[in-house]
């Protein structure tokens, strides 16, 4: 049992001083990426993504190479005139070499080595593969998920999830925390297929379904009472059900558990700011994914929402909204549960929202929630608390994750911080920080890089030029 709650007569109690489970390390989900370049090609372009969805997916299995991995004697060396190493520090010039898929050397001596392979990128800055920690990878980017439940089906989720994991990958994103799927467990799919080495895509961790209250933010059923979706199968009420929820998700192949905690922005459910689940329901969760040895990711808006969430010892308090003072300092008081903000989504779905089919109520709703966000963020970039880095891509094109650092920055973060939020600090959040979220010795050759200095120009993230997953090339604009 979790120190966060005690059973007493039968009756779920909690705790007023609460600890909190390990973080799981979930090396089983960290496997080499054999991918090909021909797939890696395929996909032309973002703006032609549902022309090439089947081509993508039916290219590679009548035309694929087989895939085996890297010869682990291929010593390749890669050089920049910069390199971020994931912890803060910036070396001039950059060097990083890469045996197999794991990183072998890294620093301005490494030059001298012997290699057999080496990749030139000049004015460039090498990074650590950047990690995002709210994706929706299966979700089409202008499908409104409520009308993806009775005008699709799980294979187009399936064909659009592949397409955008490239995406995702191209842009630097080689590991993401996926947030949970419109169609349940199709991202337990798609990460088993890229673990396989079948698709190339980020390393990730996925949610599986969201677990919802009814009337709640992930209440699948926000129809007419005589309309079902049998498939979706994600309320419970009550911590019975709360329970099995948790343990349906894990048993299906969840690595973690996400709870919504609060209302949406999204939805028809309650609102934002309202507190969805009770204390003894977040606590529940908690209890038992923690028996799992899983975390619970809480989608929480409104502070009441948000320091439930914190006192039930979630991993994660994403988005964040309306977070108070109280709430800051309740985070700032332990070390376990962190904040990730979603920053760039509350700027493209008051923009964008009608041209993807949002409700005008619902727009309405972010753009009355942008009120509080960047102001949330700036208060707790003040208070010193580690920042997680998370986007909400799938409410937007995967390949605009990294204009999330923008808006950070224009909040005041430093993008050196901001670097380190997207690399060392959301490895150690997910618990893989073992194998991935900085250039080191002994972890997977994970290497990004971009053009010129992003200490200088924050967008230069935006342009990605170089990906290398698992010691696999995936993407050189550069070619030297």
């Amino acid at each position: 049992m979790s120190p966060c709650a005690t059973v007493l007569a039968g009756q779920l109690t909690l705790n007023s001083t609460c600890g909190y489970p390990s973080v799981p390390k979930h090396s089983k989900r960290l496997p080499p990426h054999r991918s090909t370049e021909f797939l890696m090609n395929s996909f032309l372009n973002a703006s032609h993504r549902k022309a090439f969805v089947p081509v993508l997916l039916i290219s590679s299995f009548l035309f694929a190479p087989p895939l085996t991995a890297q010869d682990a004697t291929v010593r390749t060396l890669i050089t920049a005139d910069r390199l971020i190493d994931g912890f803060g520090n910036l070396q001039q010039p950059g060097a990083v070499l890469v045996a197999g898929d794991r990183i072998v050397a890294v620093g301005q001596n490494v030059t001298g080595q012997a290699h057999d392979e080496r990749v030139d990128l000049g004015d460039a800055t090498l990074l650590p593969g950047l990690i995002d920690l709210h994706t929706h990878l299966t979700d089409a980017e202008d499908a409104y998920w409520e009308r993806v439940l009775v005008t699709t089906t799980p294979s187009e989720a399936a064909l659009y999830g592949a397409a955008n994991a490239l995406t995702a990958l191209r842009s630097g994103f080689t590991t993401v925390r996926d947030m949970g799927p419109a169609w349940s467990f199709t991202d337990v799919d798609l990460r088993n297929i890229i673990d396989e080495g079948t698709l190339p895509g980020p390393r990730m961790m996925v949610a599986g379904n969201y677990v919802s209250a009814t009337g709640g933010a992930g209440d699948a059923r926000q129809f007419s009472i005589y309309v079902d979706v049998p498939a979706v199968r994600n309320l419970a009420d009550g911590v019975d059900e709360v329970r099995k929820a948790v343990r349906t998700n894990l048993k299906q192949g969840a690595d973690f558990i996400k709870i919504l905690a609060t209302g949406a922005v999204l939805s028809r459910g309650i609102s934002p700011g309202a507190q969805q689940y009770s204390d003894e329901e977040l606590a529940v969760a908690v209890v038992e994914a923690g028996r799992w040895d899983r975390f619970v990711a809480a989608h929480a808006h409104g502070a009441e929402g948000i320091k439930a969430a914190i006192r039930a010892g979630v991993r994660t308090v994403d988005h964040g909204s309306m977070m108070d003072d109280e709430a800051i300092q309740m985070l700032l008081a332990q070390d376990y549960t962190y904040y990730v903000p979603t920053l760039y989504v509350g700027v493209i779905v008051p923009r964008e929202g009608a041209a993807m089919g949002i409700p005008p109520e619902q727009v309405q709703r972010s753009t009355e929630m942008m009120r509080y966000r960047n102001a949330t963020f700036r208060k707790a970039l003040e208070a010193g608390l580690p920042i997680g880095f998370g986007t909400d891509a799938g409410a937007f094109p995967h390949d605009q994750n990294a204009r999330e650092f923008s808006i950070r920055v224009q909040n005041g973060e430093k993008p050196m911080d901001a670097i380190t939020a997207a690399t060392s600090l959301n490895a150690r959040i997910m618990g893989w920080e073992a194998d991935v979220g900085s250039l080191e010795t002994g972890k997977f050759a994970d290497v990004v890089a971009v053009p010129g200095n992003p200490l200088e120009d924050i967008t230069a993230l935006e342009r990605v030029l170089f990906v290398m997953k698992g010691g696999e090339i995936v993407r050189n604009d550069v070619q030297r």
